[in-house]
């Protein structure tokens, strides 16, 4: 740790992917204010990632920027990376802790808090960055090891010496957001009923999203089979796919597609004995508020399971696995088309049932592959 950043007093935190990463990012910024209880930190994200930011205690003030290299598009032009230098350099920072996941450069982050003139910058890196970071954590994932994000971030700060012993996610929901969960129970008579479920079945990404003919065989057997009742959640891009099932289903319950905000799910998500859903933003969100998650996890990115809850992880193992794509390269999508609807169905009442459940087991990951390209010798002769 280099010198400085105990008495970091004023600290930035860059975390510029979406809902669940600043969620799991949460316990990290919690390491980093718990060196100072005065620290004040505040995070630069995404607009998707600002809500979840909202919702935790940790952070004083949030920035909100749509970097250019990360996967969402934005129209070109240098106005917004000069206006995000301008806010940093206003705030004078005393330090910037900069997170991401391994297939992530930081550098360009570092280069906006270099450009801020903020003295401290702190990341995982795979390359030399010589003067953009001042403290270098060497990147050793995946080569020597693969982490949860949960840990590789509360790894970072403790490179730059935070410490916490409450590891878990945790957000605070404002009580608005408890009156309306409770209002929309009611309205569908879950208030009444022990054994209901959240079903949530879209997800940004396809590649990450459980086939819809699989989703409404394992809704319709827990609701005619085990007296299951269901709420679907979802947002607004998320209709058709959510009307789709339940339809296939026989309508097992009502959906509030595209109309609670993240507290208002979250609040949801608080209320119900079970989340099922793909590797996705409100899995995250459910293991913020202790609830057990049935996850039909896509085997995309292996760092992104449920963190700190009881859950089940339901996958088929495919040669193919931890693509990182967000529409299935191959085609086939047999790592989630592979789990039958009677897996989701066990996994969901043994979570019911309360057994122990054991923390999942992935895979194995590769070590990153480094191309090697041939030199190609080029002899000019002359012709005189």
């Amino acid at each position: 740790m280099t010198e400085g950043w105990r008495d970091a007093s004023n600290l930035l935190c860059v975390r510029l992917d979406t809902i669940g990463d600043v969620l799991m990012t949460g316990p990290a910024l919690r390491a980093l204010k718990a060196v100072a209880p005065a620290r004040r930190i505040t995070l630069l994200t995404s607009p998707p990632g600002a809500a979840a930011a909202a919702l935790l205690r940790e952070v004083d003030e949030i920035l909100v920027y749509e970097a250019p290299w990360m996967k969402r598009e934005r129209s070109g032009g240098s106005g917004p990376e000069e206006r995000v230098v301008a806010a940093l350099s206003e705030r004078a920072f005393d330090a910037a802790a900069i997170f991401t996941v391994y297939t992530q450069s930081p550098l360009p982050a570092a280069l906006l808090c270099h450009l801020a003139g903020i003295p401290l910058r702190g990341a995982h890196c795979r390359e030399n960055p010589y003067g953009l970071l001042t403290d270098w954590v060497p990147e050793p994932e995946p080569d020597q090891m693969v982490r949860h994000e949960v840990r590789r971030q509360l790894d970072l700060a403790a490179h730059l010496g935070g410490r916490t012993e409450n590891e878990g996610l945790a957000i605070e929901l404002p009580e608005s957001a408890r009156n309306r969960a409770r209002a929309e129970l009611s309205a569908a008579g879950l208030d009444q009923v022990d054994a209901w479920a959240v079903i949530h079945a879209g997800s940004t990404a396809g590649s990450r999203r459980y086939p819809e003919e699989l989703w409404a065989a394992a809704c319709r057997t827990l609701a005619r089979e085990h007296g299951i009742r269901q709420m679907f959640t979802g947002d607004a891009s998320d209709a058709g796919v959510v009307e789709r099932v339940r339809e296939l289903a026989g309508n097992p319950g009502p959906a509030l597609t595209g109309r609670l905000s993240l507290a208002e799910l979250a609040a949801l998500l608080e209320a119900a004995p079970v989340l099922l859903a793909g590797n996705t933003g409100p899995v995250h969100v459910a293991a913020a508020v202790g609830t057990p998650v049935v996850d039909l996890y896509a085997l995309t990115n292996p760092q992104h399971t449920p963190w700190g809850v009881p859950s089940r992880v339901l996958f088929h193992d495919v040669p193919c696995r931890w693509c990182y794509r967000s529409v299935c390269p191959e085609g086939h999508h047999l790592c989630l088309r592979g789990v039958t609807p009677d897996r989701v169905v066990a996994a969901t009442l043994e979570l019911f049932s309360g057994a122990d459940v054991e923390p999942p087991e992935l895979p194995p990951v590769p070590p990153r592959i480094t191309r090697r390209v041939a030199r190609s010798e080029l002899t000019v002769r002359s012709s005189g």
